[in-house]
């Protein structure tokens, strides 16, 4: 996995159940914990869809299917 040079590191922490973590690990094609949520973050960073409202992307996408029939 590639990391970034960012300069400072910090450390962080937060709680989910064992049955997402084992998800995200399955999701981002890692075993460990650590480089499974740092891949999910970079991906999610780099992502143009996340900064995205949801429910509008979907609508827009029906849409343009019903236009091609």
């Amino acid at each position: 996995m590639r990391k970034k040079d960012t300069g400072k590191i910090v450390h962080a922490q937060t709680v989910l159940p064992s049955e997402m973590l084992e998800e995200l690990k399955k999701k981002t094609g890692e075993s460990s914990t650590k480089d499974a949520i740092y891949k999910a973050i970079e991906h999610y960073l780099a992502c143009p869809y996340t900064h995205e409202d949801p429910l509008k992307k979907r609508l827009e996408q029906v849409l343009k299917r019903k236009k091609k029939k």
